[in-house]
């Protein structure tokens, strides 16, 4: 062997280094980032009864839309109970609603949520009659029919109870037959508008830059930071197969800073761009625990006088957590340096959102807070 090819060999750990591919993490597919026009969900929504309970349903008293729609029922079926007196707890007047996706053909199933109206305590065992689903415009789009499944369970004896998820919504699976069509061809469509589902400029140019580049014609343009254009090329005879092209393209999608705040479940997201100006912050509570111990005194023994009383013990302590430092946070620092400083403090999430909102408030923090909940 010779010392060429010995040394050829030492190199090859180090070419496959740097041959092997990046990975592109930062990058998306717009199919991933858009929805396209036209290509949309329509809810449906419908009233009906489930019937076949176990005592578990409505009480007729306390609902009396239930008594009514099961009246009606029954005429439709030729039994006349008006002016009867009914008393059953095996039905439960609930709301039915489902989601009608793009190009369901007339025929196809689609799954159907259940949900009481009423004050039925359980629709376990029970099956929902055939029940018309209705769109915004108030055309019928769907049939639906069928058992009803529930993800949770509620039993209770004499003294005690047990409740786990929610019993009185259920779901069928592929219970509603779609009765009806959305009318749209998207084949013979010429141009068509990519919708953004985080708006930003930055997105929307990288989105159509990337585009053209595919096709090498400027067929898409960014009319705005939630829309891109789409032009069919003479090259494509139908949208379809363009679409089928450019969704697989990647792109790198941009995000203006922003931190969101739920000040009820206390959970704050921060997003890769949040930057702050230099910083000190300081934060200390002063807690105050005010504690009772009454204690009962009573007379001696034998004792003809004296008569029993209740005596207060009161105890107060304060800390004003004196350990708290000041910490410094120097200007332009990153996420990851942003949060360990913050944890540093030996803080709570409660706590971060008044640091959060204060820093705002002074001018040092670079980015928009959204407090949600």
């Amino acid at each position: 062997m010779t010392l060429s090819l010995i040394r050829f060999l030492r190199l090859i750990p180090a070419l496959a280094v740097l041959m092997a591919p990046m990975p592109a993490a930062s990058f998306s597919r717009i199919k991933d980032l858009v929805d396209v026009e036209g290509i949309r969900n329509n809810m449906l929504i419908g009233y009906g009864l489930v019937v076949g309970l176990n005592n578990t349903g409505d009480s007729l008293k306390n609902a009396p839309f239930t008594q009514q729609a099961l009246q009606t029922m029954l005429e439709r079926l030729g039994v006349n109970t008006r002016g009867a007196a009914i008393n059953t707890k095996n039905v439960a007047a609930v709301m039915v609603t489902a989601s009608l996706g793009p190009f369901a053909a007339q025929g196809s199933h689609m799954d159907v949520i259940v949900s009481a109206m009423g004050d039925a305590k359980n629709l376990q065992g029970g099956a929902l009659l055939a029940t018309p689903l209705l769109a915004a415009d108030g055309e019928v789009y769907g049939l639906a029919q069928g058992p009803v499944a529930i993800g949770g369970f509620s039993a209770q004896g004499a003294a005690a109870s047990v409740t786990r998820g929610v019993p009185t919504s259920g779901r069928i699976s592929n219970g509603a037959i779609v009765e009806r069509e959305v009318g749209f061809t998207l084949a013979n469509v010429k141009n068509l508008r990519l919708s953004l589902r985080n708006p930003d400029f930055t997105t929307a140019q990288r989105m159509a830059q990337a585009i053209n580049r595919y096709l090498g014609t400027p067929a898409a343009s960014a009319t705005n930071p939630a829309t891109v254009n789409l032009l069919r090329p003479a090259s494509y005879t139908d949208i379809v197969a363009l679409l089928t092209d450019i969704e697989q393209l990647r792109v790198e999608p941009d995000s203006p800073a922003k931190v969101v705040i739920d000040e009820q479940t206390g959970v704050i997201v921060m997003g890769s761009n949040v930057r702050i100006s230099t910083v000190a912050i300081a934060q200390g509570n002063l807690t105050i625990r005010v504690t009772e111990t009454p204690q009962v005194s009573q007379p001696q023994a034998f004792s003809m006088q004296g008569q029993t009383q209740v005596v207060p013990r009161t105890d107060i302590q304060v800390d004003e957590e004196t350990g708290k430092q000041l910490i410094v946070i120097n200007e332009g620092v990153d996420l990851q340096e942003l949060v360990n400083g913050l944890n540093a403090l030996g803080v709570g999430p409660r706590d971060m959102i008044s640091i959060l909102q204060a820093i705002k408030a002074a001018g040092a923090l670079q980015a928009e807070i959204e407090v949600t909940g």
